[in-house]
């Protein structure tokens, strides 16, 4: 069983392996290079480490698990959080919080939970009618935007409704995709 440090966020909680014994060392790369007197760590899924702080603010709890994911999709990234910014919509309405760089993960923990034979997580999410909502920021703007997109340029009523909510209606792109769609609801 393995270690986790389970840490906060705004779109949810995210973990790193932790060890505090030289025995949880095992397995990581780092068993002659970490001593005693260093732990605990956390390992920071990029090939290095820190020392663990439990008064960190965004530190949440210690898990055990053996699964590929300790955390639940739910827990990593907040299921119709009221906060929603960037992250995908499903074809139901139902929203799942991201960071700007987190699209791809929770389009794999999406697809493991809903469509569990899919082989390219995105693409999949695409094709059953899923909407993406991605930071639309070019570098040279003042300011962050929102773009919405899906591969098939159609989108549910509830997903229109669901964009009505978090101030997305008036996009171009969500204009376009539902003068594209209604005529389907």
């Amino acid at each position: 069983m393995k270690k986790y440090a389970v840490y906060g966020s705004p779109t949810g909680e995210y973990c790193y392996r932790y060890a505090d014994t030289l025995d949880d060392l095992d397995g990581t790369g780092f068993e002659e290079l970490i001593t005693e007197e260093q732990l605990p760590v956390v390992f920071d899924g990029r090939g290095g480490y820190f020392r663990f702080r439990e008064d960190d603010h965004s530190f949440r709890r210690i898990i055990e698990s053996d699964k590929e994911y300790p955390l639940e999709l739910e827990e990593m990234f907040k299921l119709n959080d009221p906060g929603f910014k960037l992250g995908w919509i499903s074809p139901d309405g139902d929203t799942y919080s991201c960071a700007f760089t987190n699209h791809n993960k929770c389009a794999k923990m999406i697809a493991m939970k809903y469509y569990p034979d899919a082989r390219f997580p995105e693409r999949t999410l695409d094709k059953n009618g899923w909407l993406q909502v991605m930071d639309s920021w070019d570098g040279t703007q003042q300011h962050h935007g929102q773009f919405v997109y899906t591969e098939k340029g159609f989108i549910t009523k509830r997903q229109a409704d669901r964009l009505f909510d978090l101030g997305l209606y008036n996009n171009s792109e969500v204009q376009q995709m539902i003068k594209d769609s209604e005529n389907d609801w």
